[in-house]
C-alpha cells in the first residue's frame, strides 16, 4: 500500500461517523413559526393554500377578532336546525320535484314556445297562484294535482329556494348554464355568476342573493342525479358496480374472438394533495384542538359508483401507528417477500412521512385509479393521513372485485407496494388473479437499476408503449378545484369533485378517445419504422447476430446487481472492526493528550485558589470522559477481535488491515454516489414541474428557490463524491459538475457501482450496446401497442353502433308508457352520439396510416345480460313514477323553516370572512418576506 492510498484511507477513517442525510420528499409538515423565522421552508401543495390554511388554524383567537366584524349571533345551533330543517323538508318533497322536472322537461322540448312565463298562466287548471322573485316579479298557476307550491314551480321551469313558503326562485336555464360553466371552469364561482346576471339585468347585488341560489343549485342537483338514476334504473343498469365495469369502452367492451392481452385492464393510481378540505370547527372548539370535524350538517349522502367509501377503506388500515406499508405481513409472508432495492427512496414509503399531516384538515387529498385512456375508475378521500397504504389496497380490492384477473397497475412507488399487496389479506386473491404492480415511465428512471429491470414500463412484456403516468396528467387538471372545495362541506366536496370527473370522462376523455387511439397508433408505426432501421446498423456494430441476446443481457445485469445489493458478513465484521480501530486510536491518543498534559499553580490569594480549584476539576473531568471512551472502545474492539478470532490487534502495515480499509472506502464511494443521485433526482422532478404548462408564478418562484438551494447541496455531494472515489484502488470515474447536471436518465449511476470487479468489458456495459437494448425493447413495446390498439379501435367502433341501436330501441319503447321518461333517454343518446361522427373521422384516419393492421368493421360484443349494449332491451319503468305520490305524513312547517333575508345574509357572510381574513395575512406575509 502506497503513502497515498493509506493516507487516504485514514481520513475516511476519522470521518465515518458522519451522517449525510438527504431526505426525499415532495412536501414537508412545518410549523408557521419555523417558516417565518427562516428554519423551514414551507412546501406547497400544486394548488397551494397551504400557508393560509396553517394560518388560520395557528392564529386561534386572533383568527376569530378579525372576522367579527359586527354583531353576531351566538347560537349556532340556529343555523344548522335551519339548514337541516330545509333540506329534510327537501327531501320529502323530492319524489314530486322529480316528477316535475320530468314533466317540465319534456313539455319544454316538445313546445314550440321557449317562453318561462307565458303571459297567460292560468289555463283554467289552476286553483291557486304564486307570487314570486324570479328576475321580476311573476305570478305563477298551482294545480290542483300539484302536492306541494314547489313541485307547481318545478313544472313550470323555476327552482325554489325555499320548501314551505318560496317567495324567491330560480330558472332551470341559468342553473343548467351555472352547471357547465363551472365544470368547464371550477374556479368559476356562485357569486361571481350572481353579479353577472345583476349587471345584465341592472340589479344591485345583495350577498342574500348568492345563498338563494345556492339553495336552489344544491336542489337542481339533486333532482338531477336522481333522474339520471330512474334513467339508470329503467335501462337495467343500476347495480353497483355497472359504471365501473362500463366506465371506458376501448378498456371493457369485450368481442367475441378478440385476440388474449396479458393485461386486460391497465391502469394508474395516485394520491393528490391538492383537493384538501379545512377541518370545520366551532370557535369555542379552536383553541381544545377538537379532532372531530364540525361541519353543518346538511343531512345530504353522495351516491356515485366512482367513490369508494371511508368505511370500505378503514377495512385494510392497521390497528395502531404502523403502516401497512412496512408491518403488515406474517412470517411466511415476509420470508417469501424479496427486498425492495428502492426502499426509502419517496415520500409515500416512509411510514414518518405519511403519518405526519396538518390538523388543520380533514381530508387531505384524494386517491384516485384512471385507465389508460384518462377514464376515472375510483376516487378514495384521503382522511386525516399521507398517502398510506389502505388507500392502494381498497383500489386495486375494488378493482380485482370489477374486473377479475389480468389486472396490471401503475404506481410511483410500485415496486414496494407488490410487496405490501402480497403480504397483505389480498395478497393470496392477487396472487390467484396474476394481479402485476408496475411504475411508471417518467417515476421509473427514479428508481435503482435493479427495480426497473423488473417494473420499468420498457422491460415489461405486454404493455406496449403505455407510460402509466395518466394520473400526473389527471390531476395538473383537477388542481383547479382545489379554491372550490377547500372551504367546503365534506358532502359538497365530494360532490364536486365527482361532478368534476363525470363530466371530465365524457366531454374530454371520451370525446377525444379516437383521437388517443390515432396518436398512439402513429407513434407507434413510427417507432416500429425508425428502430428497424437504427437496430439493424447497431447490431452490426456489434456483431450481434440474434435478438435473445438483448434478453440475456438484461437477466446478466439483473444478476449482477442483485449480487451487489448485499455485503458478505464476514466483510461487514471487517469493515466494523477496522473503524472500531480507528475509534480506539482516536480514544487513545486524546486520553495521552490528557495524561501528558500537567498545569502548575501557585495561588497568591483566595481568589486565584477557587478559580485553579474549578480549573483542576474541569481537567479531572476532562480526563474521567477520556478514560471512559477509551474503555469503551476497548471492549468493543476485543468483542469484536473475539468474534474475527484475530489473535494480533491490526495496524496500518497488515495486509488485513489495508484490505479492510479498502471495504470501507468502497461502502464510503457508494454512500456518496447515492446522496448525488438522490439530489439530481430531486433536481429533476423540480425542473420539470416549473416547466410545466399552467404552473403558477408563485409556484415556479417557489420552485426556482428550492432548485438554488438543491444546487448547492449538489455541489457539496459531488465533492464528497469525488473524495471517496480517488480513495479507492485503483481510483474511480471521478465526476464534473457539467456531467452531473446533464444526466437525465438514473441508470447511468449504477453502472459507477461496482468495485468487486471490472464491469467494462461486459458487453451490457458499453453505452453503444446498452442503446441497442433500449432501442430493441422500445420496439418491441411498439409492437405490443399496435396489438393492444387493434382490439381497442375494434371495440369502440363496435360499442358506438351498439350503444346507439340500445338507447334508440329502449326510447321506443318507453315512449309509449313513459313520454318524459323517454326523453331522457333520448337525451342521454344525443350525448352519447354527439361524438360519433367525430370518432368516425379520427378512425377512417387511423385506417389510412400506411401499416394498419385492424379492422373499423363492427363487431360482436361478448357482453351479454340485462342492459348490456349488445342486448334485447328489457325496460322498467320505477315504480316511483308509476305509483301516485303519497303527501308526507307531517310536513315540516316549523316557523324558522322560512329563511329571511337576514339568515340568508349571515349564512353568506360566514362563509366569506374565514376567507378574507386568511387572505389578509396571506398577503401581509408576502409582502413582508418577499425578498425582492
Amino acid at each position: 500500500m502506497g503513502p497515498e492510498e493509506r493516507q487516504a484511507l485514514e481520513a475516511l477513517c476519522e470521518g465515518t461517523d458522519t451522517e449525510w442525510d438527504y431526505e426525499w420528499e415532495d412536501a414537508a409538515n412545518v410549523a408557521l413559526e419555523d417558516v417565518l423565522d427562516g428554519t423551514e421552508q414551507l412546501e406547497v401543495s400544486n394548488a397551494g393554500g397551504e400557508l393560509t390554511d396553517l394560518s388560520q388554524e395557528l392564529l386561534g383567537e386572533l383568527f376569530k377578532d378579525y372576522s367579527r366584524k359586527g354583531p353576531r349571533r351566538k347560537d349556532y345551533r340556529t343555523r344548522r336546525d335551519r339548514i337541516l330543517r330545509r333540506n329534510e323538508a327537501f327531501e320529502q318533497q323530492l319524489p314530486a320535484l322529480t316528477q316535475a322536472y320530468l314533466h317540465w322537461s319534456y313539455t319544454w322540448t316538445k313546445g314550440r314556445s321557449r317562453e318561462y312565463f307565458p303571459k297567460s298562466a292560468d289555463d283554467g287548471n289552476s286553483v291557486t297562484s304564486c307570487t314570486l322573485h324570479v328576475i321580476d316579479k311573476v305570478t305563477l298557476g298551482v294545480w290542483a294535482s300539484d302536492l306541494f307550491i314547489t313541485s307547481a314551480l318545478m313544472r313550470q321551469g323555476v327552482v325554489p329556494c325555499s320548501p314551505i313558503h318560496p317567495t324567491a326562485a330560480v330558472t332551470i336555464g341559468a342553473l343548467e348554464l351555472f352547471r357547465i360553466a363551472r365544470l368547464r371552469s371550477p374556479h368559476f364561482s356562485i357569486q361571481a355568476f350572481i353579479k353577472t346576471l345583476c349587471d345584465l339585468q341592472g340589479v344591485v347585488f345583495q350577498r342574500y342573493l348568492s345563498r338563494q341560489f345556492s339553495i336552489a343549485f344544491d336542489l337542481y342537483l339533486q333532482v338531477h342525479g336522481r333522474v339520471d338514476s330512474i334513467v339508470s334504473q329503467a335501462l337495467q343498469r343500476d347495480s353497483e358496480d355497472w359504471r365501473l365495469k362500463h366506465t371506458c369502452a376501448a378498456c371493457t367492451y369485450k368481442l367475441t374472438g378478440e385476440p388474449e392481452l396479458k393485461f386486460k385492464l391497465l391502469y394508474a393510481m395516485d394520491g393528490n394533495d391538492s383537493l384538501k378540505r379545512v377541518l370545520r370547527r366551532l370557535p369555542d372548539e379552536i383553541a381544545d384542538n377538537h379532532p372531530l370535524s364540525h361541519d353543518l350538517p346538511t343531512g345530504q349522502v353522495l351516491t356515485s359508483g366512482r367513490y369508494v367509501s371511508r368505511e370500505y377503506v378503514e377495512k385494510f388500515a392497521m390497528a395502531g401507528s404502523k403502516d401497512p406499508f412496512y408491518v403488515w405481513c406474517d412470517n411466511n409472508s415476509a420470508q417469501e417477500s424479496e427486498p425492495n432495492p428502492c426502499a426509502g427512496r419517496w415520500k409515500n414509503m416512509d411510514d414518518a412521512k405519511t403519518k405526519k399531516i396538518w390538523g388543520v384538515y380533514d381530508e387531505t387529498g384524494i386517491f384516485m385509479a384512471v385507465c389508460r385512456h384518462g377514464t376515472c375508475l375510483l376516487i378514495a378521500d384521503m382522511v386525516q393521513s399521507g398517502e398510506r397504504a389502505k388507500y392502494p389496497l381498497a383500489t386495486v380490492s375494488k378493482l380485482m372485485a370489477a374486473f377479475g384477473d389480468g389486472l396490471g397497475g401503475g404506481y410511483d412507488i410500485g415496486c414496494q407496494f407488490q410487496t405490501t399487496l402480497a403480504t397483505s389479506t389480498l395478497g393470496p386473491q392477487a396472487r390467484d388473479l396474476n394481479h402485476t404492480c408496475l411504475v411508471g415511465a417518467f417515476h421509473g428512471h427514479a428508481h435503482r437499476r435493479l427495480c426497473q429491470l423488473s417494473h420499468l414500463t420498457l422491460y415489461v412484456e405486454g404493455l406496449g408503449l403505455e407510460d402509466l403516468e395518466t394520473c400526473e396528467r389527471t390531476f395538473s387538471k383537477s388542481n383547479a378545484l382545489a379554491s372550490t372545495v377547500r372551504y367546503a362541506t365534506a358532502f359538497h366536496r365530494q360532490q364536486a369533485i365527482n361532478a368534476y370527473f363525470e363530466h371530465n370522462d365524457t366531454f374530454e376523455i371520451y370525446a377525444n378517445l379516437t383521437n388517443f387511439l390515432f396518436n398512439n397508433y402513429k407513434q407507434a408505426l413510427t417507432i416500429i419504422h425508425d428502430s428497424k432501421a437504427v437496430l439493424t446498423n447497431l447490431k452490426s456494430d456489434l456483431s450481434i447476430d440474434e435478438d435473445s441476446i438483448f434478453h440475456r443481457w438484461l437477466e446478466e445485469e439483473k444478476k449482477y446487481l442483485e449480487g451487489l445489493s448485499c455485503e458478505p458478513l464476514e466483510d461487514t465484521l471487517h469493515m466494523e472492526y477496522w473503524q472500531r480501530l480507528g475509534k480506539l486510536e482516536a480514544s487513545s491518543q486524546r486520553l495521552r493528550e490528557i495524561l501528558d498534559t500537567w498545569n502548575i499553580f501557585e495561588p497568591a490569594t483566595s481568589t486565584t485558589y477557587g478559580a485553579d480549584t474549578r480549573v483542576t476539576r474541569q481537567k479531572e473531568t476532562l480526563r474521567r470522559h477520556a478514560q471512559e471512551n477509551f474503555d469503551k472502545d476497548l471492549l468493543v474492539v476485543q468483542e469484536l477481535e473475539r468474534k474475527l478470532n484475530v489473535s494480533r490487534r491490526w495496524v496500518p502495515e497488515d495486509k488485513e488491515w489495508q484490505q479492510a480499509g479498502r471495504l470501507v472506502a468502497n461502502r464510503e464511494y457508494h454512500r456518496a454516489l447515492d446522496t448525488l443521485e438522490g439530489l439530481v433526482v430531486a433536481r429533476l422532478f423540480e425542473l420539470t414541474k416549473m416547466n410545466r404548462a399552467g404552473t403558477g408564478y408563485k409556484l415556479r418562484k417557489h420552485i426556482a428557490k428550492a432548485l438554488q438551494t438543491r444546487s448547492a447541496a449538489i455541489k457539496v455531494a459531488l465533492e464528497r463524491y469525488n473524495k471517496c472515489a480517488l480513495a479507492m484502488r485503483p481510483p474511480r470515474q471521478t465526476l464534473q459538475w457539467e456531467q452531473v447536471v446533464e444526466y437525465a436518465f438514473l441508470a447511468d449511476f449504477d453502472l459507477l457501482r461496482d468495485t468487486r470487479e471490472d464491469i467494462s468489458k461486459r458487453p451490457w456495459a458499453h453505452p453503444t450496446a446498452r442503446f441497442a437494448l433500449d432501442t430493441y425493447f422500445k420496439m418491441c413495446r411498439a409492437e405490443e401497442e399496435i396489438e393492444r390498439l387493434n382490439i381497442e379501435i375494434h371495440r369502440v367502433m363496435t360499442y358506438m353502433c351498439d350503444e346507439e341501436c340500445f338507447l334508440k330501441t329502449c326510447e321506443e319503447k318507453i315512449n309509449s308508457v313513459h313520454p318524459a321518461l323517454a326523453h331522457q333517454v333520448s337525451q342521454r343518446r344525443k350525448l352519447h352520439s354527439q361524438f360519433n361522427a367525430s370518432h368516425l373521422k379520427c378512425l377512417h384516419d387511423i385506417a389510412s396510416l400506411p401499416g394498419f393492421s385492424g379492422t373499423i368493421y363492427p363487431g360482436e360484443s361478448a357482453l351479454k345480460g340485462p342492459g348490456e349494449s349488445n342486448s334485447e332491451p328489457a325496460i322498467i319503468i320505477p315504480a316511483c313514477l308509476l305509483a301516485p305520490i303519497q303527501p308526507p305524513p307531517s310536513q315540516i312547517a316549523h316557523r324558522n323553516t322560512l329563511d329571511s333575508i337576514q339568515d340568508l345574509e349571515e349564512e353568506e357572510e360566514a362563509e366569506c370572512e374565514a376567507e378574507e381574513a386568511s387572505h389578509a395575512l396571506q398577503d401581509v406575509l408576502e409582502v413582508s418576506f418577499d425578498p425582492e
